[in-house]
């Protein structure tokens, strides 16, 4: 049976580490593009003043992006410290796009940041745009792969189960690249992150504009954060519709918790804008819906019910009980792999092998399960209804915050008001945080929704990590907590630093960078 505190212990670990990982993330994303088309700019004007633009957010690009490397490199580790049976059993095809990443987007990221800050004298005007794209493409790459890995384990397509090495093989790799869920979610992903890079240059430049300082850097940075703003934060409502589809078509326990929805919803069914919900009787109190529209966007259709928890719950069951059969022809094929009748079983019923494992939590011969510990494993396979709603909740008004922001800002500046509309600059730069509110809450939804699974259907996540004692991992957990303090003091202080001197910072090294 399973050391359930180890495991809560190694997921508290990794989310703190990948949730303080991706502060930094988001702001990379969305900077690098905003410092191309700056940089574009000034190529075609050749006006100084969209050149030390560029220059100005690339130094706060350069502070985010040092820190994005820093606690990214961490993050990988763990899948060999703390999560040695998941590599173990998945490494041949979760491991692929990681080292992709790594040998590909990293390095070409990695060397064109350099080029960035340190060639504007030794290149031509064309030659460092080039290389600002460039960086912006090494940034987009990196987003990619890692985000490819992530999907299989939302989805896993282009796999399958080799009963000799007792692990998941590739089998397709092109199904696993463009995995719908994996594509997905890079888009969204990456519009999330130019919504946030688009809030940081309009909420800093907000600033300038309240304190009457670098106006005219200001008003042209904050004419290129509204527009970038304002297509990026549309993309993430129409591509968040899409990731919203595959989820009601390949996490149909997800989607249910997240609506609050208990028992099977009659066709059309209706998003629940508002509510409370009430787990113990299962319910959503004081609901406000939104008729017809959650069947639009999970099945594309209003004649299709939206299959509740408790129906899922009943299903999972089933598809443990199948599981089982397809373990105990594992278990002939281990004493005797030239089985043939036991091959043929094992192909009938793999799909549900890792329902099955759901029993491991209970008892380690899950052949000898009792139908009430079936019955238990298959209702743990639904996540809590509360914790997903909210948070799902406050992704969704956040996003349609943003476009009201950007669409207020745009207005502003095509009347050129934008300097002399105080309360528009004190809102944007209040809502500075909510970029990251949103995307934090956004992957709690995804990676907390996918539970009990590390692989969706294919390995639960209590049977993921490394055997090690508790000790071992409340020492790393702290080591981590005091180290990521220590970075963020330094981050918040070089960002505030440089935010306070404003385009001043360029004066003591102008003959360097020009």
């Amino acid at each position: 049976m399973t050391d359930m505190t180890l495991v809560d212990l190694s997921r508290l670990q990794f989310a703190l580490t990948a949730l303080y990982h991706f502060l930094f993330v988001p702001l990379t994303l969305g900077l690098v593009f905003l410092l191309g088309i700056m940089e574009t700019v000034y190529v075609i004007t050749g006006r100084a003043i969209w050149k030390k633009m560029t220059q100005y957010w690339g130094v706060l690009f350069g502070i985010n992006f040092a820190m994005g490397v820093a606690t990214g490199v961490t993050m990988e580790f763990q899948f060999g410290t703390n999560w040695a049976y998941y590599s173990h059993y998945v490494g041949d095809i979760f491991g692929a796009p990681l080292a992709i990443e790594g040998l590909m987007a990293f390095f070409l990221e990695a060397s064109f940041v350099g080029l960035f800050f340190f060639a504007w004298d030794k290149l031509s005007k064309g030659a460092h745009l080039t290389v600002t794209w460039l960086l912006a493409l090494g940034t987009n790459l990196s987003a990619l792969w890692i985000l490819v890995a992530n999907g299989w384990m939302q989805h896993p397509v282009g796999s399958a189960f080799n009963f000799h090495t007792m692990r998941m093989e590739v089998s397709n790799f092109y199904n696993v690249l463009f995995n719908p869920v994996a594509q997905a979610k890079f888009v969204h992903t990456l519009s999330a992150g130019y919504v946030a890079g688009a809030m940081f240059v309009l909420s800093i430049s907000s600033l300038f504009l309240l304190k009457r300082k670098h106006i005219e850097l200001a008003k042209r940075s904050i004419i290129v954060a509204v527009a970038f703003g304002l297509a990026a934060s549309l993309s993430v409502v129409v591509l968040g519709d899409e990731s919203g589809y595959l989820t009601g078509e390949n996490q149909k326990m997800k989607l249910a918790a997240m609506e609050g929805i208990w028992r099977t919803e009659p066709a059309p069914a209706a998003l629940t804008l508002f509510g409370i919900p009430d787990s113990e009787h299962e319910k959503i109190r004081y609901a406000v819906r939104i008729p017809f529209l959650l069947g639009l966007l999970a099945n594309r259709s209003i004649h299709e019910p939206i299959q509740g928890i408790h129906e899922l719950v009943e299903r999972n069951r089933g598809r443990i009980v199948d599981g089982l059969i397809a373990y105990d022809a594992l278990q002939s094929l281990k004493q005797e792999p030239n089985d043939k009748k036991a091959q043929t079983k094992l192909e009938g019923h793999v799909d549900n092998l890792g329902y099955a494992l759901l029993l491991k939590r209970y008892r380690d011969d899950i052949l000898q399960s009792s139908p009430a510990q079936i019955q238990q494993a298959a209702e743990g396979t639904a996540p809590k209804v509360s914790p997903l709603f909210w948070t799902f909740r406050i992704m969704f008004a956040c996003g349609f915050w943003f476009i009201f922001l950007f669409v207020c800002g745009f207005y502003l500046v095509t009347r050129q008001r934008i300097a002399t509309t105080p309360w528009f600059l004190r809102t944007a730069l209040w809502s500075l945080p909510l970029p990251w509110v949103a995307i934090e809450v956004g992957w709690f939804v995804a990676e907390y929704g996918r539970q009990p699974w590390a692989i969706d259907g294919i390995l639960p996540t209590f049977l993921s990590t490394s055997s090690l004692a508790h000790q071992d991992v409340l020492w790393s957990i702290g080591g981590f907590v005091v180290f990521y303090s220590i970075l963020a003091v330094v981050d918040v202080f070089l960002m505030l630093k440089y935010i306070k001197l404003g385009p001043d910072c360029l004066e003591p090294t102008s003959s360097n960078v020009g």
